[in-house]
């Protein structure tokens, strides 16, 4: 069976505006979106013992059995417990992260976290500079080739990196743990005047890329972050699979645990393209 959702332009619902993202799929009239001609990437690295965090973060990712085998009654039965940082893996950094009284994880809409997407390949400057920061020029050599980004767009970031993930060492610049090893991290990032640039002439919904951080590895002060979710959009990071999606039809979903007063969640994103 086929499922259809038809949208009517003139309803001024959100959920309606929301799915009118797909306007790729769109015509003046009427939209019909047929879901089963949607492939769907997955942009989530798994949450195990392999995931990444921070370097001073004091824990990993726990996943303790309390409970797994056959039952007195004869069926099988499993329960485990987790116990994980909130900036690790692919996550989400809420507004709150860096700016106060800016919106916490259960507090962001869901407009904020789904929508039409871009993806803007700098690997070819990344991969040969660890210390790398995207720059506006990146952006509009981007524009000239694929047309303006529109408002209200999620922008995703390919630096390459992900080919290195789960490789601490290649990942983050570093194989150290600790508070010691953060003045050696080496990934690009990207540089706060571009941050600033699509915050206010493009009006970007959120931002991710597939480093450990929106912040290039060298930055002290953390500029990005502070431009970004000061203008209450989140960030994601450790974004996996960009090399798989192309430069723009795309439409993400980025849902995150719902952390009540989180300033991060691990996050499930997945990305849309038509087939």
């Amino acid at each position: 069976m086929t499922f259809h959702l038809t949208i009517n332009h003139e309803k001024t619902n959100p959920l309606h505006f929301n799915y009118c993202a797909f306007n790729f799929l769109c015509s003046k009239k009427e939209n019909t979106i047929s879901l089963d001609k949607m492939e769907w990437i997955d942009l989530t690295y798994a949450f195990d013992s392999s995931t990444l965090y921070w370097p001073n973060n004091i824990k990993n990712f726990e996943h303790t059995t309390e409970a797994e085998g056959i039952t007195p009654l004869g069926f099988y039965y499993s329960s485990y417990s987790i116990c994980t940082p909130e900036h690790g893996g692919t996550h989400l950094d809420a507004p709150i992260h860096f700016a106060a009284n800016k919106e916490t994880v259960d507090e962001i809409p869901l407009n904020s976290l789904i929508g039409n997407a871009v993806v803007i390949d700098v690997s070819k400057n990344a991969l040969v500079n660890r210390d790398y920061q995207i720059s506006i020029a990146d952006i509009e050599k981007w524009e000239k080739e694929n047309g303006q980004i529109p408002e209200n767009t999620i922008v995703l970031f390919k630096t390459g990196y992900g080919q290195y993930y789960p490789n601490r060492e290649k990942y983050f610049g570093t194989p150290n743990k600790g508070p010691e090893a953060i003045p050696m991290l080496h990934f690009p990032g990207v540089d706060p005047e571009t941050t600033k640039w699509l915050v206010e002439k493009r009006k970007i919904k959120a931002m991710g890329l597939d480093t450990p951080s929106i912040n290039y590895g060298q930055s002290k002060d953390f500029k990005t972050h502070q431009i970004l979710l000061g203008a209450n959009k989140p960030g994601f990071e450790n974004v996996a699979n960009l090399d798989k999606l192309p430069a723009k039809g795309i439409h993400v979903i980025a849902l995150p645990m719902k952390i009540g007063k989180g300033s991060g969640a691990p996050l499930r994103i997945v990305a849309g393209i038509v087939k």
